[in-house]
């Protein structure tokens, strides 16, 4: 790998985590040695990259660096080509348009000997067949949940039975063919997922739900990981059970 390739992927790695990274962790996903990735970020921070490090605890970069835009590999244009499409076959009619856009967009700025890695892609999305409608619309969820704005739900249950809930959204899942909007009721008081399928009406309100979306994303993993702790330990405790 090039000095300069090096340095990028260094900035590239220390960029998607959230957390620091060791050297010894740099050195192994490049494959270089440990010693030659001290040099590298020593080179980085010398022509002002601001990466914060400290022994025993692994180097972090600072919020506001940025590389030029699109300066993308081969692999990366693929996985954002092949995401887009399957954005485009299963996503509501906005998204879509956006994920189409992307391509087209993506596609007019790489360089030549790149672009047929976006016109005739290797990797390709299958279409989502049977995929169950939207009867909500899904950019107004969207908007709700950037807002933190709470949405009341008309929803019926599998047994076709109606309530009216009032939710705090604060994510969508894309499933083969449903989808789910994600969110706190306040009738339950606990977290629940509403197939927009089985939405008969909606309304968008301009109530502010008390807490941050990414807070409420926060403790919905917590939970979520929580249910599948108790439900692993319920297994192992029924599988010790003599019959």
């Amino acid at each position: 790998m090039r000095r300069a390739d090096r340095l990028f992927q260094i900035i590239q790695i220390l960029r998607r985590s959230q957390r620091p990274i060791t050297a010894d962790a740099i050195a192994e996903e490049l494959e270089t040695s440990k010693r030659t990735v001290y040099r590298d970020i020593a080179d980085l921070i010398g022509q002002r990259a601001p990466i914060r490090g400290e022994a025993g605890v692994g180097y972090v970069l600072e919020d506001g660096f940025d590389l030029p835009p699109l300066m993308l590999t081969a692999d990366e244009i693929e996985a954002a080509v092949l995401g887009a499409q399957m954005v485009a076959a299963r996503g509501d009619p906005a998204l879509r348009r956006a994920a189409q856009d992307l391509i087209a967009k993506i596609g007019a700025v790489i360089p030549d000997n790149l672009r047929p890695l976006v016109v005739e892609p290797a990797t390709r999305a299958a279409p989502s067949w049977n995929a169950a409608p939207d009867n909500i619309d899904m950019s107004g969820v969207r908007q709700a949940i950037r807002a933190g704005h709470k949405i009341v739900l008309n929803y019926r249950d599998e047994q076709d039975r109606e309530t009216v809930r009032t939710v705090w959204p604060f994510a969508i899942g894309y499933y083969e063919t449903s989808r789910l909007v994600v969110a706190w009721c306040e009738m339950r008081a606990d977290f629940r997922s509403f197939r927009t399928d089985r939405v008969s009406g909606a309304s968008f309100t301009e109530d502010r739900y008390p807490d941050r979306p990414a807070a409420l994303r926060a403790r919905w993993r917590r939970h979520q990981q929580e249910r599948w702790q108790a439900m692993k330990a319920k297994e192992a405790q029924a599988a010790e059970t003599p019959a």
